[in-house]
């Protein structure tokens, strides 16, 4: 089903049942501040499966985590390095994803990972208040792989349809410019992905990482 998230009453519906949909297993599409994503509980290995599938996706593309709080980061990681504690204490929440290593005790199947994660903190308030209640889910563009990302939840319906439980409608995305994303596992923290945040202004946090064409 899709909910306006313009209208108070709508919005507050859609949260709820979004919010049912992650904890009982279902996949939902939320808006975030560059496109729309296609999210489920990242620690219900069923429901990453079930994202996979509605992508058209494979093991060997795993979905990225969202957070609902810096916070979490910690969580998630068993040694978070200073370059990316400093780069979320910057960009946080923003359109910056972070490649870490996460925590081996982790009891979470995301795909062929080797032991890392992609993981991002939304700045968009309808996403901010889902996550908060369930906790990170894993989230990719809301779109069939090869077809273009969606920037309205009724977009992102006409792709996925019946695969999805609920749909978040909250307009068309403003910039839907995918986010950066920074491989912090290694020596030196390497852009991977150019995106809405040029390096120009990560280097002013991180002085020494490097771009996609090193």
């Amino acid at each position: 089903m899709l909910y306006d998230c313009r209208s108070a009453a709508d919005r507050d519906k859609g949260i709820a049942a979004a919010i049912e949909a992650v904890k009982n297993g279902e996949l939902v599409v939320l808006p975030t501040d560059t496109v729309y994503g296609v999210g489920a509980d990242a620690f219900t290995s069923y429901a990453v499966t079930a994202l996979l599938n509605a992508k058209g996706r494979d093991r060997q593309m795993p979905p990225p985590v969202l957070v609902g709080s810096r916070h979490t980061l910690d969580g998630l990681v068993l040694i978070l390095p200073q370059p990316a504690r400093d780069l979320a204490d910057a960009f946080w929440p923003g359109a910056l994803t972070m490649i870490v290593e996460h925590a081996p005790s982790l009891n979470w199947d995301l795909g062929d990972t080797n032991g890392t994660v992609a993981v991002r903190m939304p700045l968009h308030p309808v996403a901010l208040e889902v996550l908060r209640e369930t906790g990170p889910m894993a989230v990719s563009s809301a779109n069939k792989t090869g077809r273009p990302p969606a920037v309205t939840a009724a977009e992102a319906r006409d792709q996925l349809g019946y695969s999805v439980r609920a749909y978040l409608e909250a307009g068309p995305c403003p910039d839907p410019v995918p986010s950066t994303i920074v491989d912090l596992t290694g020596d030196v923290p390497r852009v991977v992905r150019d995106g809405a945040i040029p390096i120009e202004k990560l280097r002013d946090v991180v002085p020494d990482i490097t771009g996609t064409e090193s």
